[in-house]
């Protein structure tokens, strides 16, 4: 209970001392201001003109030219005839410089129900739902060529379908519904670790300075090092809890004005339960290694090689990032899964990316991560206890194993 309210006292006393830093409380506010500057910035140059109407080209092969006219009435677009062969139409929109579309009618239309249809780069994305208001002209004609026997009346009711040539359609696509409930999550999970983690990186820092202005024998004096070392991390958790809140107050309420979709709905799902206690254990063991390289250090501004090297491995997921991106399930994707430095921001990439979560991997990569927390924390304990009282140098990587052996 005694180790416990000191732990505590040191936390509080963290808080308290990063809580009264300018430089603290600047770089609070001013990362989610710069954050939502460079998202709205492209609005406050974007041009308020009107976008030009789309021009359709159209090759009209049975006649319905004036039908399909009275049709898009209700469009803005500026409908042309045209006699270019659709073998031209990709070079002819090419020449284009504006919105424009290429529109080709014939027998095989009406027969299959398909139009084939190409657009260039400047034509709007929803140009492709707009232009079946050309369907009913062509669906009066296959009425007509057909005379709805059954047979012929259950292909008018599959009604004419347009399709773009322009561009292969691929099935789903990185903001589709499905995948965006799997992303917000996920980005979420690794938005609160980066926050954390980030913040924790102080303790680096934290327990470095105390070496430096000697003030560890006094704090020590009444605080066993254990004590101080988790006091510590707690804290920094704290502050990067605060921090998060700041930014969620911040920047949530501008997503959900600019972005039309229901972020929150994707957001509080039960998965989310699963990303968060990644993060968390990802933050965790992070500190530990924080926290006692920091004490082996007589002043951060000297970190030698090794010391340097610590401090990279939040970023050591991005190596696996290719890999999981291509192949969420692949040899690779595992592998950076249970390897413990890289596990947090694996998993969660991988969670964000797969339709079926694989628990089992799950199971076994958060054990291989918690048990990790445990050790580290324990070997960090080690390392802090000698290293704090250590004044003038800094460790060298073969006096540090010393002290976890001892």
């Amino acid at each position: 209970m005694k180790h416990m309210r000191n732990t505590m006292k040191v936390a509080k006393w963290e808080i308290k001392r990063n809580m009264k830093s300018k430089s603290f409380i600047i770089g609070l506010f001013l990362t989610p201001i710069i954050f939502l500057a460079f998202f709205l910035l492209p609005d406050l140059f974007r041009s308020d003109d009107e976008p030009a109407a789309t021009k359709v080209y159209v090759n009209d092969e049975l006649g319905v030219y004036e039908q399909l006219e009275a049709a898009a009435a209700s469009t803005e677009w500026q409908l042309e005839e045209t006699q270019i062969a659709e073998s031209e139409a990709e070079a002819a929109l090419e020449a284009e410089e504006e919105d424009a579309a290429y529109v080709f009618i014939n027998e095989q239309s009406v027969e299959n129900g398909k139009v084939t249809v190409y657009t260039n780069e400047e034509t709007d994305s929803g140009f492709m739902e707009e232009v079946q208001v050309l369907s009913g002209p062509l669906q009066m004609m296959q009425i007509e060529q057909l005379g709805l026997t059954p047979e012929e009346a259950g292909m008018v009711a599959q009604g004419i379908v347009f399709e773009d040539a322009s561009v292969e359609a691929e099935e789903g696509g990185l903001f589709s519904e499905g995948m965006l409930e799997r992303i917000i999550p996920g980005a979420f999970a690794a938005v609160v670790m980066l926050s954390i983690v980030f913040t924790g990186m102080a303790i680096f820092q934290s327990a470095s300075q105390e070496k430096k202005d000697k003030i560890a024998e006094i704090i020590l004096s009444s605080l066993t090092p254990a004590d101080l070392m988790q006091g510590k991390i707690i804290g920094y958790f704290v502050l990067g809890i605060i921090q998060l809140i700041v930014y969620i107050t911040i920047i949530l309420p501008v997503l959900l004005w600019k972005i039309d979709m229901p972020i929150m709905e994707y957001l509080l799902v039960p998965e989310l339960a699963v990303l968060l206690l990644i993060a968390v254990l990802g933050y965790l063991l992070y500190a530990a290694l924080f926290v006692g390289i920091g004490a082996t250090m007589a002043d951060i501004s000297t970190a030698g090689n090794f010391q340097g090297l610590v401090m990279m491995l939040p970023f050591s997921p991005f190596l696996f990032i290719g890999p999981v991106f291509s192949d969420p399930s692949g040899f690779w994707a595992q592998l950076g899964s249970y390897i413990p430095f890289t596990s947090p921001g694996v998993l969660i990439l991988r969670l964000s990316l797969l339709e079926e979560w694989p628990w089992v991997e799950i199971g076994i990569a958060v054990a291989i991560l918690a048990i990790s927390v445990w050790v580290f924390m324990k070997l960090a304990g080690k390392v802090f206890k000698t290293g704090i009282l250590m004044y003038g140098k800094n460790a060298t990587p073969g006096e540090i194993w010393k002290w976890i052996r001892a």
